[in-house]
C-alpha cells in the first residue's frame, strides 16, 4: 500500500512548488506549524523519494542566445513532468529500500543520523542493517552493541 500524504505534507509540497527558495522558517509561518515539523516533514518526504532535488527556474530572456540555448537543453532533460498540479490525497509508491518490493501504509522503518529507510517487513529491515552495519555505524556514531539493541 503507498504511502498517503497528510495537509501538512502537501502545503509543504505547495509552498515548495511556489517558491523551492523558502527557508524551513518562512514555510512554518505560512502553514502555521513549527520549524521542526517543517524540517522533519521536508526530511521524510526526501527519504521516501518524493523530493528528489530542489532545482532553479532559470529567467532565459536575460541570458546571451547561445548560453540560453545550452542552458535550455539543460533544462529541458532535468525537469520533465513539472506541470503536474499537487492535489490532497495524493499517495506515494514506496519500494523497499533492500528488496525493492512494494512498502505497506505502516513499513518497518531504519532511523539513524539524519536518514529514514523504509522496508516491507522486519527481516528487510535486518538484513539492511546487517549489510550496511558498518556505514551505520559511522554516520550515527554508534557501536555494534549499541545498533543490536534497537
Amino acid at each position: 500500500m503507498p504511502f498517503k500524504l497528510d495537509d501538512i505534507d502537501y502545503a509543504i509540497l505547495e509552498s515548495l512548488n511556489e517558491d523551492g527558495r523558502k527557508s524551513f522558517r518562512q514555510i512554518s509561518r505560512e502553514i502555521k506549524i513549527s520549524t521542526p515539523t517543517v524540517k522533519a516533514r521536508y526530511e521524510r518526504l526526501v527519504n521516501i523519494g518524493l523530493i528528489k532535488a530542489v532545482l532553479p527556474i532559470i529567467d532565459f530572456g536575460k541570458l546571451e542566445n547561445k548560453m540560453g540555448t545550452k542552458i535550455d537543453a539543460i533544462r529541458s532533460k532535468t525537469i520533465r513532468n513539472h506541470d503536474v498540479k499537487l492535489t490532497k490525497g495524493l499517495l506515494v509508491k514506496m519500494s523497499c529500500d533492500y528488496c525493492d518490493g512494494p512498502v505497506p501504509e505502516k513499513p518497518s522503518i531504519l532511523k539513524f543520523a539524519n536518514f529514514e529507510r523504509f522496508f516491507c517487513c522486519t527481516s528487510c529491515r535486518s538484513l539492511y542493517k546487517e549489510k550496511y552495519r558498518g556505514r551505520i555505524e559511522k554516520l550515527s556514531g554508534k557501536t555494534n552493541h549499541d545498533l543490536n539493541v534497537s
